[in-house]
C-alpha cells in the first residue's frame, strides 16, 4: 500500500518521504513476518503475498532509481531478468510436475537482502551526503548474489523437472 506514496515521493524527489516509507515499508514487513512465524500463523495467501509484495517494492525501486541515475540501469535488468527467470521456471514447473512450492536458497535470501540494503542505502546518501561512498560496492554485491541466486535456481529447476 506505501508503494504508490513512495513513488510520488521519489518524484518529486522528497527523498526524506521516500526514506521514511521505505523503513516503514521494510519494518512492518519484517515485524509481520517475524510474528507470523512466532505464532504458527502463516498461511498460503500470506506466503504468496508476502514476497510478491517485497518484489514490487524492490522492483519499482530499482527501476525509479536507474531512470533517475541513482543505480545502473543493467543492475536494474539483472534484477529484473533473475525475477523474470524464476517465475518462468516456476511456471514451467508447475506444467511438468504438477507442484508449485519453490524454497528459497540462502544466495536468493542474500540477494534480496542486498537488494534492500542497497536501496535503503541509496536513500540514506540522499538525505545525508555525508555518509561514506560505498555504493560501487554494494552494487558489486547485489550484482554477484542476483546473478549467482538466479543461476541456482536455474540449476534446481531442472532437477526438480528432470532435464
Amino acid at each position: 500500500m506505501l508503494i504508490p506514496l513512495f513513488v510520488t515521493s521519489v518524484i518529486y524527489r522528497r527523498y526524506d518521504y521516500a526514506l521514511f516509507l521505505f523503513a516503514v515499508a521494510a519494518l512492518t514487513d519484517t515485524f509481520d513476518g517475524f510474528i507470523a512465524r512466532v505464532r504458527n500463523q502463516k498461511t498460503a495467501l500470506g506466503t504468496f503475498l508476502d514476497p510478491l509484495a517485497d518484489k514490487f517494492l524492490l522492483v519499482t525501486s530499482f527501476i525509479l532509481f536507474s531512470i533517475y541515475g541513482l543505480v545502473p540501469k543493467w543492475l536494474t535488468i539483472v534484477i529484473i531478468s533473475r525475477d523474470l527467470i524464476v517465475v518462468t521456471g516456476w511456471l514451467v514447473i508447475y506444467i511438468v510436475t504438477h507442484t508449485s512450492k519453490i524454497d528459497t536458497t540462502p544466495a536468493g535470501k542474500a540477494a534480496i537482502a542486498l537488494q534492500l540494503v542497497l536501496i535503503g542505502y541509496v536513500l540514506v546518501t540522499l538525505n545525508m551526503p555525508s555518509i561514506p561512498d560505498i555504493r560501487a560496492y554494494l552494487i558489486a554485491l547485489v550484482s554477484f548474489f542476483t546473478i549467482l541466486s538466479g543461476l541456482h535456481y536455474i540449476y534446481r529447476g531442472l532437477r526438480q523437472s528432470g532435464a
